[in-house]
């Protein structure tokens, strides 16, 4: 069960989001990126040099630290889970293009957002509804 520390957590993250460097990443990652390749999300992904690679390491970095926080029990998950769905939006959108480098590696991509979709049927309920909205087939329309 959520406690007042919860929400008031909750509440700290939404004005982290609020704030306007990460606003501006978090616009780029949901709505303007949309790699058709492995090739295209790399030039923003692994190429310090690119201009977007800042708002692909602070967007990740941000929802993966919330997903720790829910895995560590620092967080309620389901009052995490019923007030933020951006970070499992982002892993079903760039997740299949980190399936093979995955098996290679055994990195896991977004691996706090993933092991949080695989523990609370919550989070898997909201993956398969993003990924049907958001993932591979709808990146390559």
């Amino acid at each position: 069960m959520a406690t007042p520390a919860d929400a008031e957590l909750i509440l700290h993250l939404y004005e982290l989001r609020r704030e306007e460097m990460l606003r501006r990443a978090r616009r780029f990652m949901v709505f303007e990126f949309n790699p058709k390749s492995l090739e295209e999300l790399r030039v923003v992904s692994r190429d310090m040099t690119s201009e977007h690679n800042p708002a692909w390491r602070q967007v990740l970095s941000y929802w993966e630290m919330a997903a720790a926080m829910v895995l560590r029990d620092a967080l309620d998950a389901d009052l995490f889970l019923d007030t933020n769905g951006e970070g499992i939006l982002l892993y079903a959108k760039f997740h299949h293009f980190h399936a093979e480098t995955e098996k290679q590696s055994g990195n896991r991509f977004m691996k706090h957002t993933a092991s949080m979709i695989d523990k609370y049927p919550a989070a898997k309920a909201l993956y398969e509804t993003m990924l049907k909205n958001f993932g591979p087939a709808k990146a390559a329309s």
